[in-house]
């Protein structure tokens, strides 16, 4: 559960099942907690299309691909392309987009007070993250 300073407080342990996980998500570019773990956070996305460039100043973000095509964009080193059972890690400061070509299921793996667009608040900015069901 997110707490107001960003600090996620484990539940219980329990089970996720990440595919039922995956398939109760509505909306795209919006994660879900899937677990936390020292100040750490598991979380889930289904996206497709772009996503706004943007960059967390303070923290390294890992990109986990499980299904889908997803390109992140970076505008001062190559882009990184990666298919299912693939993940890298983007450098916290780093500016990238990403892009996916499908829908596609991600797992991310960051800091629990990271929010999704970063440095930048939009729309589309997540400010409390929901537990996934």
């Amino acid at each position: 559960m997110a707490e107001p300073d960003g600090e996620v407080t484990p539940a219980s342990p329990e089970t996720v099942d990440v595919e039922a996980a995956f398939d109760a998500i509505d909306e795209q570019w919006s994660p879900r907690l899937a677990a936390a773990l020292n100040g750490q956070a598991v979380k889930l996305a289904v996206v497709e299309g772009e996503f706004l460039s943007h960059a967390h100043p303070d923290a390294d973000e890992l990109f986990y691909v499980l299904d889908g095509d997803l390109t992140l964009a970076f505008d001062d080193r190559p882009d990184v392309r990666l298919g299912p059972g693939e993940l890298t890690v983007v450098p916290g400061g780093v500016e990238h987009r990403p892009v996916a070509h499908e829908e596609t299921r991600l797992l991310l793996f960051e800091p629990a007070a990271t929010r999704n667009t970063g440095d930048r608040e939009t729309d589309e900015t997540v400010e409390e993250i929901e537990r996934v069901d």
